[in-house]
């Protein structure tokens, strides 16, 4: 049997504990993204209404920057040391969202799903600040901006259309 090599000791200015910590909190920040995004997708397939043709539109734009955002993420908890979760197991464990209905719901109730699910993603880029502060942890605090600059103001366009 062939030896394993050693693996080198990481150091790159955030101790174990705080970037286990944060690993874990992105791990819950990419279930939550990846759950979202196939929402999302499930959405834009399903859609159905006088305002089909705008809906599928915008929930394809909305699925493809999910879909865009979560390599970051999962690169991010690599670059810490840790593994990024990768199975539809994990993220129904680590997701504060809950799955897609099974059942398709109307247009403007897709609509107010997705605009939960965007505020809730917000809330869960936002828990990890602490930690992220606290480490002195920039590339993280970075991805996690972005995101909420993504979240919030997607959740604002969405709670836009349910207006009367």
């Amino acid at each position: 049997m062939a030896k394993k090599s050693p693996v080198m000791k990481m150091d790159i200015g955030i101790s174990e504990k705080d970037r286990a910590a944060i690993a874990k909190g992105l791990s819950h920040l990419l279930a939550d993204t990846y759950t979202l995004y196939l929402t999302t997708h499930n959405f834009h397939w399903n859609v159905t209404g006088p305002m089909f043709n705008s809906l599928h539109v915008m929930f394809m734009e909305q699925y493809t920057e999910l879909w865009n955002a979560v390599d970051p993420i999962a690169e991010r908890i690599r670059a810490l040391g840790h593994v990024a979760p990768g199975s539809y197991a994990d993220y129904a464990k680590l997701s504060s969202l809950p799955d897609a209905p099974s059942v398709p719901p109307k247009a403007m109730e897709m609509v107010r799903l997705l605009a939960q699910g965007h505020e809730a993603v917000a809330r869960t880029a936002r828990s990890l600040f602490p930690v992220v502060e606290k480490a002195s942890d920039e590339p993280t605090a970075d991805v996690l901006v972005q995101r909420l600059a993504v979240h919030e103001q997607t959740a604002w366009m969405l709670r836009s259309l349910l207006e009367e």
